[in-house]
């Protein structure tokens, strides 16, 4: 019994040894979708701040690919040492595992779930030649060519996916999906007329929804937003189950040691609170969060619970 003490009382002190001189090198927070995205910008921002933070860099690499799942898969599979971390979110840890396919990884039990940034609300938009002037336009389009239009999402098991596909359900029309490896992809082919809409974040198509070159019809948000005023959502326009958020977050390993992730999760909460980062996600929609670790896991959990059964009625599946 004695011996099980001391061995006890060692590998906490060896713990919170490890957490005083983390981090000694470069950190790696991999971003599972392509450059451009809003967890791209995310995880970049966060990044610099805490590189600024922190006095050690903190590196982004993008490995994208199935709405998110193989960059998340590589960092689930990586050493619990403090090191390797991944923009989590939504996409990524709630709807992908959700789908029939599911993913390699245990969305709880193989993640460390550090912090959580926030995330804008999907936006349904499409291009102006469409010809259509709002939702219910679009929808009386849609059905006098069921099948015939296309939209794009970030990927396969992402919410923008989710979103639209709930919304054709509760619609009931049918448009054709094609996924891409991210949501910039998709924004650039709806600009090119190779798809008739996308549904991705408000943040990776705010450019061109300002700039006219994209018409939004709908916002996800639970309310307007004061940046996006003429942007009508999807709840006053008949389809309040359409209220959901593309948050994103920061998760290692399971197994990261407890010093870390408070450490880490305080530095983010830090980061997140100074004036130029709200400032910076104001325009994009979205409202920073200040959950700390045990929060933010049992957050995710709740997520889990509350879209399961959308998931499954709204009859989105892996391509």
């Amino acid at each position: 019994m004695f011996l099980i003490r001391v061995l006890a009382l060692f590998a906490v002190s060896v713990t919170a040894a490890l957490a005083q001189g983390w981090p000694a090198r470069p950190v790696k927070i991999v971003v599972p979708f392509a450059p451009g995205g809003t967890a791209d910008t995310l995880g970049r921002l966060v990044a610099q701040k805490l590189t600024e933070q922190m006095k050690e860099s903190f590196v982004i690499e993008n490995r994208g690919g199935a709405g998110g799942v193989v960059g998340s898969e590589i960092v689930s599979k990586a050493p619990a040492d403090g090191y390797s971390f991944v923009v989590s979110g939504i996409a990524s840890h709630v709807i992908a595992p959700l789908l029939p396919q599911g993913t390699p990884y245990d969305p709880m039990k193989d993640f460390t779930h550090v912090a959580l940034f926030g995330g804008p609300p999907a936006v349904l938009a499409v291009n102006p030649s469409l010809g259509v002037k709002d939702l219910r336009g679009f929808v009386a389009l849609a059905k006098t060519e069921p099948g015939k239009l296309s939209y794009g999402s970030p990927g396969n098991g992402t919410q923008g996916q989710l979103v639209a596909e709930l919304f054709k359900h509760l619609a009931g029309i049918d448009m054709a999906h094609i996924p891409y490896k991210g949501a910039s992809g998709a924004v650039a082919d709806l600009m090119g007329g190779r798809v008739a809409a996308v549904s991705t974040t408000l943040s990776t198509a705010a450019g061109q929804i300002k700039s006219g070159r994209a018409q939004a019809l709908a916002l996800s948000s639970g309310k307007r937003l004061p940046d996006y005023p003429d942007i009508p959502t999807f709840a006053e326009q008949g389809y309040p189950e359409l209220v959901a958020t593309v948050w994103f977050s920061l998760s290692g390993p399971a197994g990261l040691p407890q010093d870390i992730v408070s450490k880490l999760n305080a530095e983010v909460r830090r980061a997140l609170e100074l004036p130029d980062m709200r400032e910076r996600m104001r325009h994009d929609g979205i409202e920073p969060n200040s959950l700390d670790a045990a929060q933010f896991t049992a957050f995710v959990a709740g997520e889990l619970r509350r879209w399961g059964p959308i998931v499954r009625g709204s009859g989105a599946k892996n391509d």
